[in-house]
């Protein structure tokens, strides 16, 4: 550092004050460190001694005495100079809050309850960024803390530089001994930034003693500089080895990560490389593989950034039919194919090893879950210290004296000076820097405000109209600088009786709640304004140059107060002067926790007692000076430097908030130049003028007998008052004369501390518990002195006032003598009402306090302060705290004030602005959550964020016992600001509810703060046996839930075949047949028309062109691939007519096809993997495909993905001869198998099952039966047609029925978006299939044309069905979107439905042409979390509504088994769906051949009941519920639900949730959020979110996201990663791919905005 070498204590006086005033710019941070350092080199240049310095050892370390010439010992380091500075002068900061929070004694106390935290060595996970997000703009672009309203701290900064300096290299062990805490995170284990390895694979080991990682902000490898100058140590430590070992194991397993050394030794090595050079070595490094665990092909490596072509992608090696007794944890636990040290599981790790730290015990462990309420009332905690003493006796003030001259009114003292004190002066106004401006005597100020009070009363209307009369509002808008305009102004109000309403000068239409200041003006029905010239030009103006209508004010005439505007009055004319009565007199306005403005109205004899017990509780004389620092607009600044001060012809010296700013000592030198009497101070102007000063030995502090300390209620007031006292003591400061009072708007001047007599002692202080505090009870603290409060009393009670203390809470009953409580006054010099407000009134105003038996106390009513405190020995008052500061958690108090001097003692000067810093509490989860922003500094570094962030939790958890749920840092000057530069506390929360505080960095912390969640579900073992049963179905008496579709029938009339054009079933029962009899008996029958993206026919195909085509292939099989029968045979079309002729060519030629969907040219590295596995897993023979395929296959960037030596042979059947086979394959069995179908499922599962031909024909024919299909029909289909029902659509169905299949690919839908609606309504197509992507694609990219559609002729009101082909629940809020959108171009709300299907049976549910529509119900999601079903109203909460799935197809059963006990279960209850059918698949395709598995899936039995029936089990949980509808028969129609696959569901807290669930819920969290995916990462609850927002935003979906997941699911979220919108992998289907997200964000090839881990 600069000082190297240097010897402070011989530098010369003027150079160490020239430091001492840089070293206070900088905590002011008035100076970046770069300038800091730059100018402080220049000033030490030549005083350097250039010799070789011994670094400081360790130990010692003690703050160095105050005086720097005592210093003789070692040059101080960065942290033992920064004490030094502190201890010579506290920091210097300043505002409405800081000032109060500085507290020597705190600060040690924080710094021990730290130290206690560094025995426990845990390393937080530091969130990860992208590096956009927080490279902020040029701070040069970036306000500072504006000066000009006056932020209350180093506001005035203006940097120079425009990017943000790097911080001074500094030796390691420099830094403050209880730096965060202890972090052991070794080897590959690590918290580093980018990887956790070193760059050739092997793990370079750290030695025990190296000082322990610290976690970097997590920069991604390719933003990093390439070279990194290393650190090089001096001194190699003897313990260190020189040479590390160059191969270690590559893989660490992973309970390695769990078991870390705990100790640490002692003493460290004195030099260390820079950690940063470290952690930017270790972000290069990637592991290397060992050879032998090369995982299956990665299909995860891209993940495309826009959500063009769907792909579907395997989980790796996922390939198999899992049973569903296997628990997929198992896979979870080692994540399969990432390596296990990989940077995010590691960081995940670390989160689970820190919450695995013993919790606090809960506050109370109350909260079981009934599973109908979810938290129960809190038992009391027997501990809980209560109440003991006997209950108060309301306190008297003195008798308040009355003394023959007191004026009959205010005015009428003011009447009084100017006619015979004209010349004395009244009010002195200083400019900015600090001298008298002017001077205003009595004699102007009663002549002016005469003549305003004649202007406003009879020169502001015609002649013959009075504008203002009597009793009417007007707003007094003024500055802070113009005191005079303000004195005239509000007496020339009174003086006309008209009542004013000082308000502060709007700025602009976005101040902080300009809004609710418009709601006061409105409801005291204000339409005038009054204002000086300057301010009037000042305020903001619409192009017109009109005054800006501001949001919710109300429409108002400006009037201009200047001298020149007003209108002298004639001789004669004289204002009314009435005796003072209880009509208004002013309306103060008050912002109240909420942030909602409200008016006080102070009677005219409220107004003029409050000043007569002010007189005499002060003791004022006339003619005093008295020297103001406060907003004299309302409060004390008001009372004592406007009011008080005209009725006893006082001097008043105003000195206004930029002045303080410009020049903090500016109050001082006027109390020394004037031998002022009396100063109206904040802490924040004690602190600024102790910080500004600089020996001045001139000033002299000895005239003042009162410093009415404003603040003085204010607990941590008390260090601000002794330090004062401490500096100015020898300027002839006497104690005696500072004097802390306690106000309020409501109640006025609850006490004073009056000034002392010399020599006598101080009133004692309470030293006071904040545990017994937070449960509202007085404890002088004796055992943890870390957790005390120290309270100054705010003198006496008012004269004629008489007080109480009550319960905050509930009626107003007289607290205990040793109960904290709110204070409340009688006095006639109090406020009135909130104006307009008479409800609110009543409970304010007008209490009644009671006694413990609820009994009234007496019939005088008093006024609430606001205040909480409790009084003291000798009827001293104590107040510990505000009502508005108050934070109720779990039952316990916690005052923002205290946290926010907590937080502050915790090192800030280096991260957070002190002065700016908001406390609240929010309601998550049926508690209050405290939650803390701040603002941080440009120049602070991610690492510094974190750690000071980490630190304040254990501080408050240490010292307040109460959990953070949420520490946000946002950048400097954005947080909203309250007139006079504080923070707007009600705007930051809203800022923070709404997503809109864009913060920098947070940390969330719900695992330590929630203790209040339901107890995890201990699941009871399930045993039913055949005696549940009783005759007649009946399972604990209900039906059993069973339903079955209506009878697949055989059609044996040859005549009716004939007529109907139907081939006849029982002749024929395969495929193959069918199309060769229609291409015998219906030759040109148009069976598929094919359309591109202009919804033009690009091919057609007739029953013959089919036939033929498909013994072109069949012929070319047997004669190119040399195949033989049952051989499997690719298929790799894109969807077309290609597909289907390859399709029957393989019947034809005995072969077996297995389609697959082709690879992406654009994405060939995702998406050929799962091309390339499928083909070997079906071991197929041959692969048919076309040109363009063949040769994308065989191209380099294939090579690239896998080894495109080892295809199999590839047919390309673009230009086949025409050649026939020697004859068509009829199988001997129709058992035989016709086909494979493959698909991905959600869970990332390659699974393949067989299908019959028996299989075939019962599916075509049911969806015939259902769908009324027939060769007159014509249907369209926009779906692929690469596996399952959709399948089964596109290729086999036709050719059963004989209708006309439109086929249009989903992918022409990308470049022609209204290419489906067109064609439905071109055709006049009556059914219509398709998939939730084809919808989903319409209802965003077409919702908004409708006008366009109608306009273009589009109609749907030929659309009968439109029915959603998928595998799981139906999607109701997407379904009703479509329905909603397109009613407008004719589709009927009937006409949308879905279908369901499963792996072991494509189709079991197709809403037909028949029967009843599809019904929903609303189920409770809490029973559903366990496994119950149990129906509730509509509307009702936490209700989920599911749609019925379709109807049950004929030949279909269905029955809902419990899993575990296999046992059926009756109506309505949840279970999983069981299926027989002669349509079910006939199991697995699996390369392993597990027979098990395919009986356990495919041929299972009841446990009892009916244990003949094979069932097949689809894996899907759902319930069936008889309804009111009826069947086409007349029986009662059995409604199918399904609720979610069984493998995709989690386990968490023994309870099971639907991922789906939990996404909908966070995607109404923010308006940013596109779409978002759920999975558990060893028991961590992993949201992910796809932002479509600004990257800045990303922060604010994190305590969104936190919050909705707690209220609606009651589960705390482990990590939020927050990423670029397409991300999240989706199938064709539509389905979110989580396993394979899970797998990508473990590999870490996300590449996220953002990763929070939460605490």
């Amino acid at each position: 550092m600069a000082d190297r070498g240097v010897d402070l204590s011989a530098l010369p006086k003027e150079v160490r004050d020239q430091l001492a005033e840089l070293d206070l710019e900088l905590s002011e941070g008035d100076i970046t460190q770069k300038g800091y350092e730059k100018k402080k080199i220049k000033l030490l240049a030549p005083y350097f001694i250039h010799t070789p310095v011994e670094p400081p050892r360790q130990n010692d370390r003690q703050p160095p005495a105050p005086s720097s010439s005592s210093n003789h010992g070692p040059p101080p380091s960065s942290s033992s100079r920064h004490r030094e500075r502190r201890s010579r002068k506290s920091h210097r900061s300043g505002g409405t809050r800081d000032d109060r929070y500085r507290s020597d004694i705190h600060t040690e106390a924080v710094q021990a309850a730290l130290a206690k935290h560094k025995e426990e060595k845990m390393a937080l996970p530091m969130p990860t960024k992208r590096r956009s997000t927080y490279v902020q703009s040029p701070i040069a672009t970036r306000t500072p803390p504006d000066s000009s309203s006056g932020s209350e701290d180093e506001t005035s900064a203006r940097r120079q530089s425009s990017v943000v300096p790097p911080p001074p290299v500094v030796n390691p062990n420099l830094q403050s001994p209880d730096s965060w805490i202890n972090r052991t995170v070794q080897g590959s284990s690590t918290s580093s930034s980018a990887s956790s390895t070193l760059s050739h694979g092997e793990a370079k080991p750290q030695p025990q003693s190296q000082p322990k990682s610290q976690p970097q902000p997590q920069y991604k490898p390719q933003y990093l500089p390439l070279y990194q100058p290393h650190y090089q140590p001096q001194h190699q430590p003897q313990h260190q080895p020189q040479h590390q070992p160059q191969h270690q194991p590559q893989h660490q397993p992973q309970h390695q990560l769990q078991h870390q050394p705990q100790h640490q030794p002692q003493h460290q090595p004195q030099h260390q490389p820079h950690p940063s050079a470290v952690m930017d070595m270790l972000a290069h490094s990637r592991i290397a593989p060992s050879e032998n665990s090369g995982p299956p092909p990665d299909v995860t490596a891209v993940a495309p950034p826009y959500r063009g072509p769907r792909v579907d992608l395997t989980s790796n090696a996922a390939v198999r039919g899992m049973s569903r007794g296997q628990s997929r944890s198992s896979m979870m636990e080692t994540a399969d194919g990432v390596p296990v040290n990989s940077r995010v599981s590691t960081k995940i790790q670390q989160l689970l090893n820190t919450l695995k730290r013993p919790k606090r015990p809960p506050l109370s462990e109350f909260f079981t879950d009934d599973a109908e309420e979810i938290v129960e009332v809190p038992q009391p905690d027997p501990n809980t210290p209560k109440p003991e003493g006997r209950q108060i006796i309301p306190v008297k003030g003195e008798p308040l004296g009355v003394v023959s001259n007191w004026p009959p009114a205010l005015q009428a003292a003011l009447a009084r000076w100017g006619a015979t004190q004209g010349k004395s002066p009244a009010l002195t106004a200083l400019d900015i820097t600090g001298k008298p401006l002017y001077t205003m005597t009595y004699g102007k100020l009663w002549s002016r405000s005469v003549k305003l009070a004649y202007t406003l009363l009879n020169k502001l209307g015609t002649k013959n109209e009075q504008i203002l009369k009597p009793g009417d509002k007007v707003a007094l808008v003024f500055p802070n600088s113009d005191p005079g305009m303000f004195w005239v102004a509000f007496y020339g109000c009174l003086l006309a009786e008209v009542v004013p309403v000082p308000i502060e000068v709007p700025l602009s239409r976005k101040d902080a709640g300009i809004c609710q200041v418009g709601f006061l003006l409105g409801s005291c029905g204000v339409g005038l304004a009054l204002t000086s010239e300057i301010c009037l030009k000042g305020l903001p103006k619409t192009p017109t140059g009109e005054i800006l209508q501001f949001k919710g004010w109300p429409r108002l005439k400006w009037v201009v107060t200047d001298s020149k505007y007003l209108t002298k009055p004639s001789k004669d004319w004289q204002p009314h002067i009435p005796t003072a009565n209880t009509d208004p007199a002013y309306i103060e306005y008050k912002a109240s926790k909420d942030g909602t403005v409200v008016g006080v109205a102070v009677s005219k004899v409220a107004m003029l007692t409050h000043c007569q017990a002010l007189t005499q509780a002060c003791n004022y004389c006339e003619g005093e000076t008295l020297v103001n620092v406060l907003d004299f607009k309302k409060d004390i600044g008001l009372w004592h430097g406007v009011l008080t001060a005209v009725m006893n012809r006082i001097h008043t010296i105003s000195v206004p908030y930029a002045v303080m700013k410009a020049c903090p000592l500016s109050w001082v030198q006027r109390v020394h130049i004037l031998k002022a009497r009396i100063a109206l101070v904040k802490c924040r102007d004690l602190h600024w003028a102790m910080m500004a000063h600089r020996e001045q030995r001139d000033t002299s502090l000895a005239s003042l007998r009162m410093l009415i300390v404003a603040d003085g209620a204010n607990p941590w007031s008390v260090s601000s008052c002794d330090a004062f006292l401490n500096v100015f003591q020898s300027h002839g400061l006497k104690p005696e004369v500072i004097c802390p009072c306690a106000t309020s708007p409501e109640a006025m001047t609850v006490a004073i501390r009056r000034p002392g007599v010399p020599g006598t002692p101080l009133p004692a202080r309470a030293i006071l518990s904040l545990g017994g505090l937070s449960h509202g009870v007085i404890r002088v603290n004796t055992e943890d002195k870390n957790s005390a409060l120290t309270v100054q009393d705010v003198g006496h009670v008012m004269p004629g006032a008489l007080m109480c203390i009550v319960k905050p809470d509930g009626p107003p009953q007289l607290c205990k003598t040793d109960e904290i409580g709110e204070i409340i006054i009688n006095s006639r010099a109090g406020g009135n009402m909130y104006y307009g407000l008479p409800g609110v009134t009543k409970n304010t105003f007008e209490v009644i306090p009671v006694n413990a038996n609820g009994v009234p106390i007496g019939e005088i009513p008093f006024v609430r302060s606001g205040l909480l405190g409790f009084v003291g020995p000798g009827s001293l008052i104590f107040v510990v705290g505000k009502i508005e500061g108050l934070l109720m958690v779990s039952g316990r108090r916690h005052n923002a004030d205290d946290l926010v001097a907590t937080a502050l003692a915790v090192e800030p000067v280096k991260t957070v602005y002190r002065g700016r810093i908001a406390v609240f509490s929010i309601t998550v989860f049926y508690d209050e959550r405290v939650v803390i922003v701040a603002e941080q500094r440009p120049d602070a570094s991610e690492e510094d964020s974190f750690q000071w962030m980490s630190r304040v939790l254990q501080a408050i958890d240490s010292i307040h016992q109460v959990g953070l749920y949420c520490l946000a840092l946002v950048p400097a000057n954005t947080l909203p600001k309250t007139p006079l530069g504080g923070i707007h506390i009600s705007d930051t929360k809203q800022f923070f509810l709404d997503g809109n505080l864009h913060p920098c960095n947070i940390l969330l912390c719900p695992h330590t703060c929630v203790t209040n969640l339901p107890k995890p579900r201990q699941k009871q073992p399930v045993g039913v046996g055949p005696a549940s049963v009783m005759v007649g179905n009946l399972v604990a008496g209900k039906r059993i839930a069973q339903a079955t579709g209506r009878d697949l029938g055989m059609i044996e009339d040859q005549d009716l075949v004939r007529k109907l054009c139907m081939w006849p079933t029982v002749m024929h029962q395969y495929l193959t047949e069918a199309l060769q009899w229609r291409a015998q008996t219906d030759a040109d029958h148009v069976l598929f028309v094919l359309l591109n993206a202009k919804g033009v026919t690009v091919s057609t195909a007739t029953c013959v062109q089919l036939h033929k085509r498909a013994e072109k292939i069949a012929a070319a099989l047997t004669e190119k691939g040399s195949i033989n029968t049952g051989e499997n045979v690719v298929l790799l079309y894109p969807p077309g007519i290609d597909l289907i002729a390859a399709f029957y060519g393989c019947l034809y030629a005995g072969c077996v096809p297995v389609n697959v969907r082709p690879p992406h040219p654009q994405n060939l590295a995702a998406t050929l993997p799962t091309v390339r596995m499928i083909i070997d897993v079906s071991k197929a023979a041959c692969i048919l495909t076309t040109q363009s395929l063949m040769r994308t296959l065989r191209s380099k960037e294939a090579a690239a993905s896998v080894n495109i030596k080892t295809w199999p042979t590839i047919i390309d059947t673009d230009d086949l001869p025409r050649r026939r086979p020697p004859q068509i394959y009829k199988p001997p069995t129709a058992e035989m198998i016709a086909y494979l179908d493959f698909s991905v499922s959600t869970t990332g599962m390659l699974t393949g099952v067989k299908i019959s031909h028996a299989a075939v024909s019962a599916l075509c024919r049911s969806v015939k039966l259902q769908c009324e299909l027939y060769s007159s029909r014509q249907i369209a289909i926009c779906l692929d047609p690469y596996c399952g029902l959709g399948f089964v659509l596109w290729c086999l169905a036709s050719v059963y029925s004989g209708h006309q299949s439109v086929l249009i690919p989903p992918f022409e839908l990308e470049s022609c978006l209204s290419l489906w609606l067109s064609t439905l309504s071109q055709y006049r197509i009556r059914d219509t299939f398709c998939s939730y992507s084809v919808m989903e694609l319409c209802t965003k990219g077409l919702g908004t044309q409708t006008e366009l559609l109608k306009a273009r002729g589009v109609s749907l009101s030929c659309v009968r069905s439109c029915v959603v082909i998928a595998e799981e629940r139906p999607r109701l809020a997407l379904s009703h979107s479509f329905s909603k959108l397109f009613k407008d171009i004719g589709l009927s709300f009937r006409a949308v439905s879905t279908a369901f299907g499963s792996r072991v049976n494509l189709a079991i549910c197709l809403q037909g042409t028949t029967g009843p529509d599809p019904c929903t119900v609303y189920v409770d999601m809490k029973s559903l979390r366990h496994d119950r079903v149990r129906l509730v109203e509509r509307g009702a909460p936490q209700s989920l509504p599911l749609m019925e799935s379709g109807k049950i197809l004929p030949g279909v059963r269905v029955i809902i088994v419990n899993p575990e006990t296999r046992g059926p279960l009756g109506d309505s209850h949840l279970g999983e769906i069981w299926i027989n059918s002669p349509h079910n698949a006939s199991g697995y395709y699996t390369i392993y051949g597990e027979e098990s598995l395919q009986a356990n899936h495919f041929n299972t039995k009841l446990s009892f009941g009916d244990p003949q029936t094979l069932w097949a089990r689809t894996g899907y949980l759902g319930f069936v519920k008889r309804t009111e509808l009826l069947e086409a028969n007349g029986d009662r129609h059995d409604a199918l639900f399904v609720v979610g696959s069984l493998d995709e569901t989690l386990e968490l807290r023994g309870l099971r949730y639907h991922p789906t669930d939990i996404e909908i819920s966070v995607s109404r969290a923010h308006r940013s959020i596109a779409e978002s995916a759920v999975f558990t990462w060893t028991n961590l609850l992993v949201v992910v979110s796809e932002l479509c927002g600004l990257e800045q935003d990303a922060l604010d979906l994190v305590p969104l996201i936190t919050n909705v997941v707690l209220e609606e699911h009651h589960l705390i979220v482990g990590v939020v990663v927050i990423v670029d919108p397409g991300v999240i992998p989706i199938n064709s289907r539509g389905e979110k791919q989580r396993m394979h997200l899970r797998d990508s964000f473990l590999a870490d090839q996300l590449d996220p905005i953002y990763v929070a881990y939460n605490m």
